[in-house]
């Protein structure tokens, strides 16, 4: 029987754990700063158009996102298990009477709550910018903006829970966190066209590829929220839409919540195989 009570007191503990963490803050501020200075940008009429008619700014804010924000994610989800488990903090926890999953679903929440509200700061203090000078006509983009950048964040910290399950030293999980984050990345736009390039892979098969990282998935599904289009990703694009048309973004949608619950589930699995130790 789960209980709701103990979750609670335990997500509680964790968002104030997290709060303290020089990581998140260190990111958070990051950030805030980035996402401040592009919108000042947008507003001193230096990034109004990019390529086909995608803004230069928007643009901007999608790539800063891809960078920083599953850094943010991967790192936290990392530290979030193995880190207590180096110090002896979770055999501890897992002496007291609750469960294996009442502990993971605890860390989650209250890691993602801190990592949401870093990033409602930041996107807060951008939007504040623009409001004030007069630049709201794009709320409904901006606000799609922020709904898929926090289902990336949710979707890497799973990943990061996912790392951090198995293993018991806090450096180990954050190596790995780095070099997954670098190798997503990298795979999300020159790795990507070099792989296809050099295996001779068609459109549909370049599809399939992006849509199995996470961080393609957000940049299609921001790219066809705010300009309800994808030709600006060239023949893949134009290929998504033409199969898929309206049911495009609602499957990548799915996908997005597949990839926050996936990775979350298979690690709760490897947590409670290993426990404490």
């Amino acid at each position: 029987m789960i209980d709701l009570q103990t979750i609670a007191v335990l997500s509680r503990k964790e968002v104030r754990d997290a709060t303290k963490s020089r990581w998140l803050v260190m990111f958070g501020i990051g950030f805030a700063v980035i996402a401040s200075a592009l919108s000042w940008m947008a507003l001193s009429g230096l990034g109004s158009f990019g390529v086909a008619g995608f803004g230069r700014t928007a643009a901007s804010m999608v790539n800063m996102v891809l960078l920083i924000v599953p850094l943010m994610g991967l790192t936290l989800g990392a530290l979030a298990i193995a880190s207590e488990r180096e110090r002896g903090a979770l055999a501890y926890l897992m002496s007291q009477p609750v469960t294996a999953f009442e502990i993971l679903i605890s860390k989650y929440l209250g890691v993602a709550s801190a990592l949401v509200a870093a990033l409602l700061v930041g996107f807060g203090i951008s939007g504040l910018l623009v409001v004030l000078r007069g630049g709201s006509s794009n709320a409904g983009d901006f606000l799609a903006l922020v709904g898929l950048t926090v289902l990336l964040a949710l979707s890497s910290l799973s990943i990061g829970f996912l790392l951090s399950a198995g293993l018991r030293r806090g450096a180990t999980a954050i190596g790995l966190a780095v070099f997954l984050w670098l190798t997503l990345a990298f795979f999300s736009d020159l790795g990507l066209m070099g792989t296809a390039v050099t295996l001779d892979i068609g459109v549909r098969e370049l599809l399939l590829m992006a849509l199995a990282n996470p961080l393609q998935v957000y940049k299609l599904a921001t790219i066809l929220s705010i300009k309800n289009d994808l030709e600006v990703l060239g023949p893949a694009g134009v290929y998504a839409m033409r199969t898929y048309g309206d049911a495009l973004l609602p499957i990548l949608m799915a996908l997005f919540v597949a990839w926050v619950i996936a990775p979350l589930g298979i690690g709760f699995l490897i947590f409670k195989r290993r426990g404490a130790f």
